[in-house]
């Protein structure tokens, strides 16, 4: 887990990227959208990125994490 702060400038695209492009709503939802195709493809004995398991699981997991953050659905009670 990385513990590096995000620069002022990163943190000023970001707030300008969810504030005039996407609400983090959606964002959170096509993320989610995204990882569903990855996983169904990498899960198809035909799929086409077979040989990018280990960077499909890493990525998905990671996708996964920041749609949680942007909207988190996954909450346990």
């Amino acid at each position: 887990m990385s513990t590096n702060t995000l620069s002022k400038e990163t943190e000023l695209r970001l707030t300008e990227f969810f504030n005039n492009s996407i609400d983090s709503k959606s964002m959170a939802k096509t993320i989610r959208q995204v990882n569903f195709l990855i996983a169904l493809n990498a899960i198809r004995e035909d799929g086409f990125m077979k040989t990018e398991t280990v960077n499909i699981e890493d990525g998905f997991f990671w996708l996964n994490e920041l749609a949680e953050i942007l909207d988190p659905y996954l909450v346990i009670e």
